[in-house]
């Protein structure tokens, strides 16, 4: 996995997880991998997985079956959801407006863009 320098790479394994359980990877009530499976798929220590693995659980995301593994708690997709958009519109909207202001990028551009991503998007979900 490549990793961005601006983020903490416990948050972007655990960002990866919560897309992997978006898309339909891990469902409600299923074992994730072990903390030692996932930080070689990911090719990082074993304590950075366990950091993601506890702040995914801190979330509500995942629970631990003591013995066990780790689970998706049942409605884990809705709160990933919840927590992702809130994320964007709090912490990323901001710094986008700002970059389409001084780009000089028009809302008519703008929509007419989001409209062609939207149609390529669903083009490749019929695929």
């Amino acid at each position: 996995m490549e990793f961005k320098e601006s983020k903490a790479i416990y948050l972007q394994i655990a960002d990866r997880l919560c897309d992997e359980i978006l898309a339909g990877k891990y469902a409600e009530e299923e074992r994730i991998p072990s903390v030692r499976e996932y930080a070689a798929v990911v090719e990082v220590n074993a304590n950075t997985t366990m950091r993601s693995y506890d702040y995914l659980q801190s979330k509500g995301i995942i629970y631990n079956k003591r013995g066990i593994g780790y689970f998706v708690v049942t409605g884990a997709a809705e709160l990933v959801l919840t927590l992702k958009r809130e994320h964007f519109l709090h912490e990323e909207v901001e710094y986008f407006f700002k970059q389409i202001y001084t780009l000089g990028i028009s809302g008519k551009e703008l929509a007419e863009m989001y409209k062609e991503y939207s149609k390529n998007q669903k083009g490749k979900e019929k695929q």
